[in-house]
């Protein structure tokens, strides 16, 4: 059973940056991808981006590229997610989740395993 934890979310101002990270236990996580996925109010949950087992290979949303970047530190069993130049419509819950499969995946059905998600709210 794998566990995810995030933590890091808070209220900031346009233009800050904040830095998500996410606990994994129960795996080791040098073998599993992750993802992370955000959910803004009576919005359907969107991918966010995503990192391969070894993080040789990144994929992100369009509406991050650039801004965003995701990292994992294999020997602490933690994703972290760099959020930069943050824009009021970035407000949203953050969620870290595993795929099912070996690649990196962006539809919510391709994930079997989710945190409890970390606020992040971006104030103009």
């Amino acid at each position: 059973q794998v566990q995810l934890v995030e933590s890091g979310g808070g209220l900031v101002q346009a233009g800050d940056s904040l830095r998500l990270s996410c606990a994994v236990s129960g795996r080791n996580l040098s073998s599993i991808v992750m993802g992370w996925f955000r959910q803004a109010p009576g919005k359907e949950r969107e991918f966010v981006a995503g990192i391969s087992w070894t993080g040789g290979q990144t994929l992100y949303a369009d509406s991050v590229k650039g801004r965003f970047t995701i990292s994992r530190d294999n020997a602490k069993n933690t994703v972290y997610l760099q959020l930069n130049s943050l824009k009021p419509e970035d407000t949203a819950v953050y969620y870290c989740a595993v795929p099912r499969g070996r690649f990196i995946a962006t539809y919510n059905y391709e994930y079997d395993y989710w945190g409890q998600g970390t606020q992040v709210t971006v104030s103009s």
